[in-house]
């Protein structure tokens, strides 16, 4: 017979949703929390609540803000566009440092095998962004993955006919490789060698 506690086993279920955790390490947070200070957990549990309710899409980019327009939108050159997959993509690229431009988010890349075409990424919005002028270059900061790849080369053959560079990372992020895995080098390697497409 299975001694088990209900709340404990709530709280490792809901530990189990994050990506990347199985059952194991759920049981070590589970323990983590309730070995923690009252005060420590009830922080802990305000800040994932606060952090729920304060965060969303930037209007204008679709990364991450507390505010309608994020920070990069409003500080940087407008001028060169670095498209990636997702808000994640972009504290990646912003651990190179020597970037001063702006990011598009797409929400994804075009996977007919999931069901995810043209229409249900943020390509519209990015063609809005550059129809109101000022956009000299886009980068194409997709993962180097088939989906990526792909959704790189439609998002290059829309833009070709409006007179927009459209340039893809150098090589060096490894074909299939995540972009917020690479380090910071290979990053910044990549965003210096990056070629037109």
């Amino acid at each position: 017979m299975k001694n088990s506690i209900e709340s404990m086993d709530r709280l490792i279920n809901s530990f189990t949703k994050l990506p990347a955790v199985g059952q194991k390490t759920a049981e070590r947070y589970a323990y983590a929390v309730i070995n923690m200070d009252e005060n420590a957990v009830k922080e802990f549990a305000s800040n994932l609540v606060l952090a729920k309710q304060s965060i969303k899409y930037c209007s204008v980019c679709g990364n991450w803000s507390e505010e309608e327009v994020c920070n990069i939108c409003k500080t940087r050159n407008s001028e060169t566009i670095c498209v990636v997959k997702e808000p994640k993509d972009v504290v990646a690229m912003e651990k190179v440092r020597n970037y001063n431009g702006t990011y598009h988010v797409l929400h994804g890349v075009i996977s007919p095998l999931n069901g995810k075409g043209p229409d249900d990424i943020k390509i519209k919005e990015l063609l809005n962004r550059i129809n109101q002028g000022g956009v000299q270059e886009v980068i194409m900061a997709t993962n180097s993955d088939v989906e990526g790849e792909a959704t790189s080369m439609y998002i290059a053959r829309l833009l070709k006919p409006l007179g927009i560079k459209v340039t893809r990372l150098a090589q060096g992020i490894s074909m299939g490789s995540d972009i917020e895995y690479a380090d910071e080098v290979t990053l910044t390697k990549a965003l210096q060698d990056r070629r037109e497409i």
